[in-house]
């Protein structure tokens, strides 16, 4: 999966794709409820790491203006990435999770 966030980011920095998709994974299982990385979330997940790959170097900025041109970021991911981990997330019960193994 590093070819392919390496292929579509044009980023040639492995180590640093690789923290990005360590990170972005830990966000696909924190906000699913999952311990395991289920295959239909891998797509996501590059979707993820790629939008943090996109926002390096701007964390905490909502809005910048340089030479007259305004950027303004979201603090959020797109609706499509939020849907989807929606659609497979874990409910809590009785204070844990049971996932299938």
């Amino acid at each position: 999966m590093i070819e392919e966030f390496k292929k579509l980011s044009g980023e040639s920095d492995e180590k640093l794709l690789s923290l990005l998709w360590l990170r972005a994974k830990d966000i696909v299982l924190t906000e699913t409820n999952r311990s395991v990385l289920i295959p239909r979330l891998v797509s996501v997940t590059l979707e993820i790491a790629l939008e943090l790959y996109n926002k390096l170097g701007v964390e905490g900025e909502s809005s910048r203006s340089e030479g007259g041109i305004s950027t303004s970021y979201k603090d959020d991911f797109s609706p499509h990435i939020k849907n989807t981990l929606s659609t497979y997330r874990l409910a809590r019960c009785g204070g844990g999770t049971f996932e299938k193994k």
